[in-house]
């Protein structure tokens, strides 16, 4: 298509990238190293009808730019950039296919899969040396041009401190999609998430802030959508700018995620994003040609030494973004700062974060990406999560990332799923995820809050599923079981799935509480996977990831089903709120306090006395009690005055058979008193006197109180 003669065109800025409107018109402007010539592809308002083709005359710096007055918010674009193709030394630029802008801030249109999205001609003896000339803008999605007005009025972030979080998994679509209270064409999208209902459900709840899984623009992926699938929890980016369209209840996608952000704000609620900032949609050297890999492979991608053919793969998806790249992490940094500025995200968690901090192929504790953050004035502000790790050697990196930065810990969830299952020899390691894994994070110079603990999450069995299925049942996603992690520390209570047998119901129902419990006294950061507060199952699948229906949406009819476990988790959720002493700021350290014959914790056997070595080390050990001194916060509060709390009493059973705690001197002689105990006939409330004995049921957890 040649350029049409009443298109002007101005040599517009090589920054910033992407489309910008200013109010005169938008400029364009697209990083491209090794391109020889770039085109500017726009459509009508449709995107079934191309209106021009506008050849970006000027480059500065590596950007390819022009400045179109005519244009509005609302245009829709592309681009076709011109190059080398040899895929053999990682070049593989095909003109032929219509590119997503990297910068794109709203994503329109559906891709529509076929063998036209490949750079290479499918089914060729020479596979991707081989070259595809077929036109595919007429099945890409496309971008389209945003005006970034929006009317945020007071809207302030809540900036809730790490140890007052409570983190709250959940899927937008999947949350309400069947929420009854949600109007059916709000359901399963951003609006329903940031509709009043919903958001008084989660002020009812307790929780201070919502982990969103991926909301990046993505596509499903090929395989999934032969088989009537679809890569329903996201982690298949193509657009880090653009809110996904298919969580959208309008065609506005940017103002309706504002307009969610703002009204979760309102209700004192922050909003975290999950990122995947590790690899795209494109896959490995076999995959579509959509984005970065025609606009520049060998910058956007690590590509393998000696064969640039071929991709590095940290991640199992096929590639690796090139953080050795300065306009990578660019591009990176660039949409971290559009979703804190202009979106009003509270922080973001990210997917896979062990392949972010390879420089070479080694984590790097030091790399450039952490270190550009640290430095960063918005972003060193807002909560920073890593899951730490990937796929490659050495990717398991739990306890060393830097300071400012959280960490999903994974051997929490262990180490409480072992201890519960009831495995001996673990409670040495427990005491640990109790008390915030200081073995992890205090010689770091990092705090109990780093360590967000969690017993389940999207990926592996909901909690329901934890206690009724010893194996994954994973037969729906196609893959004949195969998929989806084998090792999974759960037990089923006797009977595999769904039973009416009393007996298993009430011990499952236990097992829950348990789990629950533990999690929301432990010190660190608690991170609750949403429905698991009623009972959410997905019938033993522990790798939904590719299910978008009701195995992975919220039934909310377990919320009244299940009442009693809804209303456990609110309690124990206002407890931890009220008590500073479940979310210290700092390690205990077991010393006598000054002035006081107390300590800020003691571990104690069922007899009443302390812990010993050869307690800690023994493998029949099953049972555990945890004094937490109310006088040993160390801390302060806003206005400077001493944090003090009551004292508690917390005594852990995972033994098969009943055990007596000894309960050991309270308070000024007085008495303790029952808050909770996982087994359901107890009542809270009743007092217990010193040097008598509790009786701790088999599987169950207990937590007294002397209050001050």
């Amino acid at each position: 298509m040649k350029d049409l003669p009443d298109i002007a065109v101005w040599p517009g800025s090589p920054y910033p990238l992407g489309a910008t409107w200013t109010g005169e018109g938008v400029n364009f402007a697209l990083f491209s190293e090794h391109a020889e010539r770039v085109e500017l592809i726009l459509f009508d308002a449709s995107g079934r009808r191309q209106t021009a083709s506008v050849l970006l005359g000027e480059r500065t710096d590596q950007v390819w730019h022009c400045f179109l007055p005519d244009a509005r918010p609302g245009q829709r674009y592309g681009y076709r950039v011109h190059g080398p193709y040899r895929p053999a030394e990682g070049l593989r630029f095909n003109p032929k296919k219509l590119l997503l802008d990297p910068y794109a801030k709203r994503v329109v249109g559906a891709l529509r899969w076929s063998d036209a999205h490949f750079g290479y001609r499918i089914g060729s003896a020479r596979e991707d040396l081989s070259f595809d000339r077929r036109n595919d803008a007429h099945a890409a999605p496309h971008a389209s041009v945003v005006d970034e007005a929006f009317s945020w009025g007071e809207d302030r972030p809540p900036r809730v401190p790490w140890h007052d979080t409570i983190i709250y998994e959940l899927h937008v679509r999947g949350f309400t999609k069947l929420h009854p209270a949600v109007t059916p064409e709000q359901r399963g999208t951003y609006a329903g998430l940031g509709s009043w209902p919903v958001i008084d459900y989660l002020t009812s709840l307790g929780v201070t802030t919502v982990e969103l899984m991926p909301v990046h623009a993505a596509i499903d992926d090929r395989h999934l959508v032969e088989r009537g699938l679809r890569n329903y929890w996201g982690y298949n980016s193509i657009g880090y700018f653009a809110p996904d369209a298919r969580l959208a209840a309008t065609n506005d996608p940017v103002t309706e995620f504002k307009t969610m952000v703002k009204r979760l704000h309102t209700a004192g609620i922050e909003v975290i994003i999950d990122v995947v900032y590790n690899h795209t949609a494109e896959g490995n050297h076999l995959g579509p040609t959509l984005s970065f890999r025609g606009i520049d492979n060998t910058a956007y991608y690590r590509l393998a030494s000696g064969a640039p053919r071929y991709y590095m793969d940290f991640t199992g998806c096929g590639n690796t973004l090139n953080m050795r790249h300065p306009r990578v992490l660019q591009l990176i940094m660039d949409s971290l700062r559009y979703w804190v500025l202009h979106m009003h995200v509270d922080g973001f968690r990210f997917d896979l974060a062990s392949a972010l901090a390879r420089e070479l192929h080694e984590v790097d504790r030091l790399s450039a990406f952490f270190d550009i953050i640290h430095q960063d004035p918005v972003l060193s502000q807002v909560k920073l999560i890593a899951e730490p790790w990937d796929l490659g050697e050495g990717g398991y990196q739990v306890g060393n990332f830097p300071v400012g930065w959280t960490e999903w810990n994974g051997r929490y969830r262990d180490a409480v799923r072992a201890y519960w299952k009831g495995e001996g020899g673990v409670i040495g390691n427990l005491a640990y995820r109790l008390t915030g894994s200081s073995d992890l994070y205090e010689t770091g110079g990092r705090r109990p809050y780093a360590s967000i603990n969690f017993v389940t999450c999207h990926d592996g069995f909901t909690l329901a599923d934890l206690v009724a299925y010893n194996e994954k049942h994973n037969e729906a996603n196609g893959e004949d079981n195969r998929d989806g992690e084998n090792h999974n520390l759960s037990f089923n209570c006797g009977v595999e799935g769904p039973t009416d047998e009393p007996h298993v119901n009430e011990l499952r129902d236990r097992h829950r509480k348990n789990f629950l419990a533990t999690l929301l006294l432990s010190q660190g950061v608690p991170m609750l996977l949403a429905g698991d507060e009623f009972g959410r199952t997905q019938r033993g699948n522990n790798n939904a990831y590719c299910q978008d229906n009701e195995l992975s949406w919220i039934d909310w009819s377990l919320a009244e089903t299940h009442r009693g476990l809804l209303e456990f988790v609110q309690r124990l959720i206002a407890l931890r709120r009220r008590h500073p002493v479940f979310r210290r700021r700092h390690f205990f350290d077991g010393r006598a306090l000054k002035g006081v014959t107390a300590r800020d914790i003691v571990w104690l056997t069922p007899q009443g006395g302390e812990m010993s070595d050869e307690t800690w080390s023994s493998d029949f050990a099953r049972c555990l009690g945890v004094f937490f001194g109310g006088d040993g916060l160390r801390a302060l509060d806003r206005r400077g005055r001493s944090l003090v709390d009551d004292d508690f009493l917390l005594l852990l059973n995972a033994a098969a058979e009943n055990v007596d705690f000894v309960l050991p001197p309270g308070r000024n002689a007085r008495s303790w008193e029952l808050v909770l105990d996982t087994t359901a006939d107890r009542t809270a409330g009743t007092a217990h006197e010193p040097g008598s004995p509790y009786p701790v049921n088999a599987g169950s957890l207990v937590l007294l109180t002397v209050p001050r």
